[in-house]
């Protein structure tokens, strides 16, 4: 998948990595969760197995192995095929348990088009917006009819895309608003040429935060506009459906209604005439 087509994101115990590229783990394992044209990156947790748990099942593991190469030597197989698919299986295995016990890292990304994002603050802000971006993407099944899923993938990924890239310059302009904050400490008078140097890098500085914190804010809302205008015309069409499947059981009910209207006065007459026919009888037999 080139860098046109889709984008990788994935997310550790220490960063945000987005990326036109598959992403690839330091230590540790992922598992990926492919959702169109975007495919997130979520360590696994490690599994906890000390290394003398791991080191002795590799010894069972081996301990059964040599019975097998045993029993294949007897049916005439070369035992040194037999011990090398053994001693193979073995060192797959203890690399995998090994992995599997190490906390998931993800590796750094090569290349001027891949984003990572170490601060809390952006880190916390672009998260918010994937979850964001995946209530958008639940809600285009039910919505099908009436957009182009392809289409909003494509629009949906490259705001992802997008909102990284403005992210990375916000955490690098947040530095150096740090810098320039801790340099504004000083005994120095208004006047010198440094002061004034500085106090301008400082304006500059708070244009270029104040910038990217609005389009980073667009983009945001935008997201979140589509998700609630989403869910809001689901949710439009679930009442009316339930307001259409009502209309229909009280026509049939009120059909099934009309039809022995009579029915229940009927038979209180005949109820009535049989029990006064039968007092009629018993009258007459009494005497």
């Amino acid at each position: 998948m080139t860098g046109l087509q889709g984008l990788f994101v994935g997310a550790d115990h220490e960063k945000i990595v987005v990326s036109p590229y598959p992403i690839r783990m330091r230590t540790g394992r992922a598992r990926r969760e492919r959702r169109g044209s975007l495919t997130e990156v979520v360590p696994v947790p490690p599994s906890g197995r000390s290394r003398e748990v791991r080191v002795r099942f590799s010894s069972q593991l081996s301990l059964a192995l040599l019975v097998l190469c045993a029993v294949l030597s007897a049916l005439g197989i070369p035992w040194w095929i037999a011990a090398a698919g053994s001693l193979a299986l073995v060192s797959f295995v203890s690399v995998q348990q090994g992995r599997a016990a190490r906390k998931g890292t993800l590796a750094l990304p090569r290349g001027d088009d891949s984003f990572v994002l170490h601060a809390a603050e952006e880190r916390a802000a672009y998260g918010r917006a994937l979850e964001v971006a995946r209530r958008v993407r639940g809600t285009w099944p039910e919505l099908r009819r009436m957009i182009d899923p392809d289409e909003a993938d494509r629009s949906l990924t490259a705001a992802l895309r997008e909102l990284a890239a403005i992210m990375n310059r916000r955490q690098q302009i947040r530095r150096l608003r740090e810098e320039l904050g801790a340099a504004a400490l000083h005994n120095l008078p208004a006047d010198s040429p440094a002061v004034q140097a500085l106090a301008e890098q400082r304006l500059r500085v708070e244009g270029l935060w104040r910038s990217t914190a609005s389009a980073a804010n667009r983009i945001l809302a935008s997201i979140n506009a589509a998700a609630l205008a989403g869910e809001d015309l689901i949710r439009e069409q679930r009442v009316g459906q339930t307001a259409r499947e009502a209309e229909l059981a009280i026509s049939r009910l009120t059909l099934a209604g009309s039809a022995p209207a009579d029915s229940g006065p009927e038979l209180a007459e005949r109820t009535a005439a049989v029990i006064s026919a039968y007092r009629e009888l018993a009258a007459d037999h009494e005497r």
